[in-house]
């Protein structure tokens, strides 16, 4: 189990924010369903991406996979039986695209994953739905989770399903362009739109038709059809808020690059919260910078974190650094992400002297003088990452354990950080 340890830092320079995750795997999963030859371009080098990877070429798929790229045949929305079990690894999204593809065939496909998978991320709602439209979609446990079980083909026609947690509504969203006939999606309870967004793009982006009644009901009108095509993946939004809310903490001046503000991914909204809170940030949309000013101060304010729940880590950190009271609610759904990241993060900053409360839905953050402890990360990138830039400002050692699950979205984490003179460094 690999470790570091974290000291009170002054960072300096510049930071490249990595490739999409999110926007990677939308990438292959349009890709699989073109017709032709699609190449991806900077995709993110992690292991979401190669469980993509692996189930795609379970399904017959051909990829050719060089560093820079990868050249990927699709299938023509004909999708072939799949060769063997579907290990999702630690990815959701291929949990629950894949799961909502398959409903397209004839024949059984199991799909499992690791433990978090097995038993932290729900697919009820995903199954639910797929039987509307006539589809085989069990729970091997029969507990909403997975191992799960799907056999096609579904039928167009009419579903129902909650979205709470907006990978399964994503996943139909794409699924159901391919069957041969009109399908009406009914949604309760909508959440994370701006991940429905990204969605929505890459539909458009391919010239599939649909239509968007308030995120509450859509219409497909099936029967899609498209070429494939060169993308180039965008920086990770999501990602982008380590190095800057860092530079926060530590009261730096900080340079960081890739950001494009024009994508969709909703974790954008991050900075805006920010300066919201006092953060002094100015944006370069032509050079795609963000430079992070040293005289910023934070003041507390309550954020409805919705439209960017992957950002509630690391906001729990700038709670901690924030004159007054943060507020961070509408997160309920943060819950069923890689952890429980309203416990974790609220259990894990305590630790270092955190004034917190915990809320079913949001977390209650008082400005705290925060200083080292030994933490866990709870096998979760985005609590590793959050952990480690909340060490980043304390005083004493922070010992962050369990740091492996970083390569999920942000493989160089450590030698970029240290780059900026973060005192960052493997513990053994």
């Amino acid at each position: 189990m690999k470790k570091w340890m974290i000291n009170k830092s002054s960072l300096h320079g510049s930071i490249r924010i990595p490739p999409s995750k999110s926007q990677t795997l939308r990438a292959l999963t349009f890709a699989f369903m073109a017709k032709g030859r699609s190449r991806i371009l900077h995709y993110l080098d992690s292991p979401d991406t190669w469980s993509m990877v692996r189930a795609l070429e379970l399904f017959g798929c051909k990829i050719h996979k060089d560093s820079t790229y990868l050249d990927v045949i699709g299938c023509a929305g004909k999708i072939h039986c799949a060769e063997d079990v579907i290990d999702c690894g630690n990815s959701g999204q291929v949990l629950r695209f894949l799961g909502a593809l398959s409903g397209l065939n004839h024949t059984y496909t199991i799909f499992t994953g690791d433990h978090s998978i097995r038993h932290s991320r729900p697919v009820l709602p995903l199954l639910g739905a797929m039987k509307d439209l006539g589809a085989f979609a069990e729970s091997m446990r029969q507990d909403g989770l997975s191992p799960i079980i799907i056999k096609g083909p579904m039928s167009p026609g009419f579903a129902t399903l909650s979205g709470e947690d907006s990978q399964p509504v994503s996943a139909l969203l794409i699924a159901c362009s391919f069957l041969e006939g009109q399908t009406q999606l009914t949604v309760t309870n909508p959440g994370e739109k701006p991940w429905i967004d990204l969605t929505l793009h890459w539909l458009t982006r391919c010239g599939i038709a649909f239509t968007n009644h308030d995120y509450k009901k859509y219409v497909l009108f099936g029967g899609a059809h498209y070429n494939g095509f060169s993308y180039e993946v965008p920086g990770d939004l999501s990602s982008a808020s380590f190095p800057i809310v860092a530079a926060l903490v530590t009261k730096s001046e900080l340079l960081v690059e890739n950001i494009d503000l024009t994508d969709k991914q909703g974790d954008k909204k991050l900075i805006t919260i920010l300066q919201q809170m006092g953060a002094q940030i100015e944006i370069d949309e032509k050079k795609k910078t963000v430079l992070v000013k040293k005289n910023s101060h934070l003041q507390g304010k309550k954020i409805d974190i919705n439209d960017c729940i992957d950002t509630i880590t690391i906001l729990a950190v700038v709670g901690c650094y924030a004159e007054g009271t943060t507020e961070i609610v509408n997160a309920s759904i943060a819950r069923k992400k890689e952890s429980d990241r309203i416990y974790a993060i609220v259990k894990e900053l305590r630790k270092m002297g955190a004034d917190m409360e915990e809320k079913p839905d949001g977390i209650v953050i008082r400005s705290s003088p925060l200083h080292g402890a030994l933490v866990f990360s709870h096998k979760d990138h985005r609590m590793a990452m959050s952990l480690s830039v909340a060490g980043l400002g304390a005083k004493g050692d922070t010992i962050v354990e369990d740091v492996e699950c970083v390569n999920k979205t942000f493989p160089s984490f450590l030698q970029d950080f240290q780059h900026i003179k973060g005192a960052i460094q493997e513990y053994l």
